[in-house]
């Protein structure tokens, strides 16, 4: 899995896929999403480390089946919030 994150002041955004969805364009209806390089493309950690910054998170944008099992079996996302985009899992967290 890919894991970048981003640091806004007290702000941190996690941005997370696995490998074999970085750098594709899916496509839902009209709608298009790039999984960009740019975006997401930074080390490459186990599950223990994605669990670690997920938890420093205020938001986080994830894609990818192995991403989405992570944070289903860390607790962080609801299984019933996932939604498929062309075929791959993609769920968002946003604490308040």
């Amino acid at each position: 899995m890919y894991l970048k994150i981003y640091k806004n002041g007290g702000h941190v955004l996690v941005a997370a896929c696995d490998k074999e969805v970085l750098g594709k364009t899916l496509k839902h209806g009209k709608a298009v999403v790039e999984i960009s390089r740019t975006f997401y493309e930074g080390e490459c950690v186990s599950e223990e480390e994605l669990q670690k910054a997920l938890q420093g998170a205020m938001t986080a944008n994830l894609f990818g089946e192995k991403t989405i099992k992570c944070a289903i079996k860390c607790g962080f996302i609801d299984p019933d919030s996932v939604i498929m985009i062309d075929c791959v899992p993609h769920a968002q967290i946003f604490r308040i």
